[in-house]
């Protein structure tokens, strides 16, 4: 007796039904031509001066206040991530006393805002004309004129560091309390101390739920910079500010600041992306797609729309 295997049924994938949108579409070409008409308009004004975009975009003092504001982003972000990995230490800490100055820090700096933080570092002469120094009970001290230290460049330093700091605390709080508390359990139950504990457990875990925010507070920095030319920092938008104040071109030079904002955005953007797919290598290729692959799904996504 012969016994046949029965084939299964290869079930056919169904069609898709494909909707029409024809409001979505309207909505699309009438957006195109309202951004084609700016960019004409932007490109065809005679007021713009392109030639005089052109020449001022390579100049040396325009090039000085880009590094200036690279020097400044860079140099703030790294203090930032000091300040908010101790204050993110201290939230968590289990002294009350340290908790409430950690969490009065966070409140003060994320309620006031930078412009008004910047300048009151500047003019923080007025307020303490002189910082002196010494040992106490020994008369041996040392003062000096707050306003000789106190410039644009370091007044910028001290307030976007201690703003951008605050928000880093926050964003080093939530890598914190991602990390599963087991890992902590465990580790004290094998007598490792508060301090390892942060240093060789949860920080390093926290690390890949910290980059994406780091990354976009990293480039909120990068444009904050510009708030330092209301107190002369000689960053970017100062330096364009003090060319066109002698020569009246106030729409070129600002669209050279903009030119080259949007140029340090675009590198940041990149280097990010490709950051956090390093970051996240070990993980399945299907969860990192490359930019091909996820551009190329929105697009089917929209067709089968």
């Amino acid at each position: 007796m012969t016994i046949l295997a029965q084939t299964p049924a290869v079930e056919e994938p169904l069609p898709v039904a494909r909707k029409a949108h024809p409001g979505r579409w309207l909505a699309a070409v009438v957006l195109a031509l309202a951004v084609a008409l700016l960019a004409r308009s932007l490109v065809t004004n005679p007021n713009m001066q392109w030639g005089v975009v052109a020449h001022y975009t390579f100049n040396s003092i325009i090039l000085q206040g880009l590094l200036v504001t690279i020097e400044l982003s860079v140099i703030c972000q790294a203090f930032a991530m000091i300040i908010g990995v101790l204050v993110a230490a201290l939230v968590q800490s289990a002294n009350p006393i340290l908790r409430g100055i950690s969490a009065v820090y966070v409140w003060f700096f994320r309620a006031t805002p930078l412009l008004v933080q910047l300048i009151f570092w500047y003019n923080l002469a007025l307020l303490f004309p002189h910082l002196s120094l010494g040992i106490p009970f020994t008369g041996m001290s040392e003062s000096w004129p707050m306003n000789a230290l106190i410039s644009g460049y370091t007044a910028a330093v001290l307030g976007l560091s201690l703003n951008d700091g605050a928000y880093m605390a926050e964003i080093v709080r939530g890598g914190l309390l991602a990390v599963p508390p087991g890992q902590v359990e465990a580790a004290q139950s094998i007598g490792m101390r508060r301090l390892k504990i942060l240093t060789r457990v949860t920080l390093p875990q926290a690390v890949k739920t910290m980059i994406p925010p780091t990354g976009n507070q990293f480039i909120n920095l990068v444009k904050s910079t510009s708030l330092v030319s209301v107190i002369g920092g000689g960053e970017l938008l100062t330096n364009a500010q003090n060319i066109y104040s002698q020569n009246f071109k106030v729409i070129p030079l600002l669209m050279v600041a903009a030119i080259w904002y949007l140029v340090l955005m675009a590198i940041l953007s990149t280097a990010q992306y490709y950051l956090e797919r390093w970051v996240a290598k070990d993980q399945p290729a299907a969860h990192r797609p490359s930019l091909r692959t996820r551009l190329a799904t929105m697009i089917r996504q929209k067709e089968r729309a």
